[in-house]
């Protein structure tokens, strides 16, 4: 049975979708530039919001960060604020001190990343660290009288000095050759140097910071607090007295490349004794810790299947009293992420992938009920104050602003109004959730957004968009790269399926992608394609181009050679064009070979069932190929051999090469570029 869900309202975001007569579309000069909210925090007093606001310099070709406001105390919010402690220099991760009106965050000012202090009630900031490194992140002891950072520094050496000496040394060195014995040689964007993200401890006195340390508490630990190369100050901090930290980490070895086995360890905080694994016993993911407030209890997040980095978050609590051990809500089929306990200690509340939202849940501590707080859209970040919750929402229809939910309940309130002038006068397009039956008859979603100046007398070309991942989705969100409204802004209807292997629908459905990135998926593509064409008679099914990146460029690969009847043109970006050789020169390991069954030369391996570099022959669509060359998850000779199985198959096409950019393309005139070329391509294969 057939079910259409309409989201105009998309919650409680107030910005329009349609905007007045004289309004103009989105553009992807308009989505570089606008300022981004995200990270807000409530003072202990649950009086004052502080949240980080980016903000795009179009000439610098990049972006700052500052810290804006929000007094929360009287009848009704207060007009954000700018602090000055942003003046003199980019600024990050800030955190409420102890006291409640001091904040202490990251900042480059001083030539190096250090941490910062500022008073909300005074002009300034003053520098708290001076380390001989860059600090990557930092968490404050609950008295306020211990600080824990993170630096990158040899395993091996007992004093900062020794990294200090080793790093200048190879500085002076006139070769430039590098020896490795294992991997990773590289990961993400970066070459391998030998250093790891250690943690360590420094005391505060009335006088500042203590000459005493820093203490170094992972001292020989072969594995990195945070984790590379998206880890955070989730992964560690300190015990509620203070007196020992915790942190999850890998043990590298020689099995870093092809593992997840990451483990939640403890030591005292003074860099005595030796540390402890907590969770030896999980072969699987576990991070995330966090204690309730009376310090009885953890709550953590834990996969169980070892190498599959797109299993359930399961959430566990700890019962130090009892030493026993349970999952909350063992029977809810979705994928938990961070963890914030609520001030009585009864509620846990986290955000998880939903129907193509992402929302905030409560969960009763006691009962394993889960609660839904927060309605269609996306949340990107919240934190728990002893009045309510704060958060980040966007939706397919505008950027993020930040909201209030009292604890006693009714409806959100918007406490910010960002980019109100520049998004004045633009017009987003409608858009509107959709299902249908996809492989083996189960339900599968997908979202369709209509062009900007709508005329249902009209057929529009269409941008079939395809999400990477695989295990991802391209729902109620406000994307940075894959933004459908700067297609709708260019006259194109879009169309986006969540097909099997998407998170947000239960993890049997995440799941049934492994071993299948040919067949299930594409099943799903072309059935959701039927059926958009079938119910929206505005598509006009003879201009249409798919285009994908990552996973989403595999797919576009191999619809070239399986199913290129329906398309004009294809965009691939960064896309997997030989499975086989991916597996080869890849840094993480453990995804392709869980996603394949094995290595390349285990038995039964998919690697040649799902191979679009074996189809070449089929390919006659045109194509245009984008890679950055920095990316070292799908490396630029994927991209490469695709332009050349193109180019020497005599098909038209083109390769847009970033030197700089990784995986994703991140700098704003980069940005743009992308989006004119892709644009002007799609539009060359798609006139009437």
């Amino acid at each position: 049975m057939k079910m259409f869900v309409r989201l105009l309202a998309a919650g409680a975001l107030a910005l329009s979708i349609s905007a007045a007569a004289d309004a103009r579309p989105f553009t992807a000069r308009d989505m570089v530039t606008l300022d981004r909210l995200s990270d807000p925090r409530v003072s202990p007093d649950g009086k004052l919001v502080i949240y980080s606001r980016r903000v795009a310099d179009w000439d610098a070709n990049k972006a700052k960060t500052e810290l804006w406001l929000i007094d929360l105390s009287g009848k009704t919010p207060a007009a954000p604020r700018r602090l000055d402690a942003s003046d003199g220099g980019g600024v990050s991760s800030a955190r409420w001190g102890a006291d409640g009106h001091s904040l202490y965050f990251l900042s480059s000012r001083s030539g190096s990343m250090q941490v910062w202090r500022a008073d909300v009630g005074a002009a300034g900031a003053s520098q708290v660290t001076n380390l001989p490194f860059d600090v990557g992140g930092f968490k404050t002891s609950k008295d306020g009288k211990k600080l824990l950072v993170s630096m990158a520094v040899f395993p091996d050496c007992d004093t900062l000095q020794c990294t200090a000496d080793r790093l200048a040394g190879r500085k002076a060195q006139k070769t430039t050759g590098v020896v490795y014995d294992r991997l990773f040689v590289r990961h993400w964007d970066e070459w391998a140097d030998g250093t790891r993200n250690h943690l360590f401890v420094l005391t505060f006195d009335e006088k500042g910071i203590k000459a005493d340390g820093p203490v170094a508490v992972m001292k020989g630990f072969d594995g990195d607090t945070p984790s590379k190369p998206f880890g955070d100050e989730t992964e560690f901090g300190f015990t509620p007295d203070g007196a020992e930290i915790w942190f999850s980490a890998r043990l590298a070895g020689r099995s870093e490349a092809w593992s997840t086995n990451f483990d939640l360890y403890g030591g005292k905080a003074d860099g005595t004794g030796q540390l402890t694994n907590f969770t030896e016993g999980n072969k699987a993911w576990d991070t995330g810790a966090a204690f309730s407030p009376d310090g009885r209890y953890v709550a953590y997040r834990a996969m169980r299947r070892s190498g599959f980095e797109a299993d359930r978050w399961q959430i566990l609590i700890h019962d130090n009293t009892t030493n026993t051990e349970r999952p909350l809500a063992a029977d809810w089929d979705r994928s938990a992420d961070s963890i914030v306990w609520s001030p009585d200690g009864k509620t846990i509340y986290t955000t998880a992938g939903d129907v193509g939202q992402v929302r905030i849940f409560a969960i009763d501590v006691k009962t394993g009920k889960v609660k839904a707080l927060t309605g269609p859209g996306h949340v990107g970040g919240f934190d728990v104050g002893p009045k309510g919750i704060v958060y980040a929402h966007d939706t397919l229809a505008g950027p993020a602003q930040l909201f209030f939910i009292s604890s006693k309940g009714g409806k959100p309130v918007q406490l910010t109004n960002a980019n109100a002038q520049q998004l004045a006068d633009i017009e987003f397009g409608a858009f509107e959730q959709f299902s249908f039956p996809g492989w083996n008859g189960e339900t599968v979603h997908g979202y369709l957004v209509k062009p900007v100046g709508f005329d249902p007398a009209k057929r529009y070309p269409v941008a079939f968009l395809i999400h990477g991942g695989p295990q991802g989705s391209f729902g109620n969100l406000f994307h940075y790269r894959w933004n459908a409204q700067t297609y709708a802004g260019a006259g194109y209807a879009v169309v986006m399926i969540d097909f099997h292997g998407s998170t947000g629908y239960g993890q049997a459905f995440t799941d049934s992608i492994s071993g299948h990135w040919g067949d299930r998926p594409l099943e799903d593509l072309q059935k959701g394609w039927a059926y958009a064409l079938q119910t929206y008679g505005f598509l006009d099914g003879d201009r249409a181009c798919a285009l994908g990146g990552s996973y989403g460029g595999f797919m576009v690969n191999w619809i070239a050679g399986k199913w290129n009847e329906p398309w004009k043109c294809l965009v691939n970006h960064d896309g997997v064009f030989d499975t086989r050789f991916m597996a080869y020169s890849t840094e993480e390991l453990w995804f392709t070979e869980w996603e394949n069954g094995g290595t390349p030369w285990t038995p039964g391996a998919t690697y040649t069932t799902f191979n679009p570099a074996d189809h070449v022959g089929n390919w006659t669509v045109p194509m245009m190929v984008i890679h950055g060359g920095r990316d070292y998850r799908v490396p630029l000779e994927e991209g490469i051999a695709a332009f050349t199985a193109l180019q020497r198959r005599g098909v038209e096409s083109r390769f847009l090469y970033f030197p700089e950019e990784n995986h994703w393309v991140l700098k704003p005139q980069n940005s743009v570029q992308w989006h004119d070329e892709v644009l002007g391509w799609l539009n060359a294969h798609t006139k009437p």
